[in-house]
């Protein structure tokens, strides 16, 4: 459903027919995010920031305190279509620009890092490789996949 590292942070479950982002949140994770509301988030920071020298060394110093975007978590089975893959990934991986893939958990082991998206090749990849603004679209939510790995089940259930 959502890295370990984004369960402190707001978050909710994504809705068919969604449009997302790849973000980096405040723990230096990557997850999805809806663009309308990282945009809003942005909107607001660009209005409160002041101007001046000493503003922006102070700025420089102050953690970021600002509201959170809400992670957008997926279960494992749901589908996506990723688009506009960046060249390097589509190297990696041989996919094309834009892919249907399964959103996928790769590990149920605590603290470590396990969203991932199958392609249709079987060729997996963590979020956490996924560049800043990679957009997808949720395509459906139903488990699209038959969890046979006992490892594999115990992460669709959680």
């Amino acid at each position: 459903m959502c890295d370990y590292s984004l369960q402190g942070l707001p978050n909710r479950l994504a809705a068919e027919g969604e449009d997302l982002v790849a973000h980096r949140f405040r723990t230096n994770t990557i997850g999805f995010a809806s663009p309308q509301e990282l945009q809003a988030i942005a909107e607001a920071q660009a209005t409160q920031k002041r101007s001046g020298f000493w503003a922006a060394i102070k700025d420089l110093f102050i953690a970021e305190t600002g509201p959170s975007a809400t992670a957008v978590c997926i279960p494992p089975g749901a589908r996506l279509s990723l688009q506009d893959i960046p060249e390097r990934l589509q190297r990696e991986f041989d996919v094309g620009l834009n892919e249907e893939v399964t959103f996928t958990q790769l590990t149920a082991q605590p603290y470590a890092y396990r969203d991932a998206v199958r392609f249709d090749n079987g060729r997996e990849v963590l979020l956490q490789k996924f560049e800043p603004g990679q957009r997808a679209v949720v395509l459906s939510l139903a488990l699209a996949e038959e969890v046979t790995d006992p490892e594999t089940a115990y992460a669709a259930v959680f």
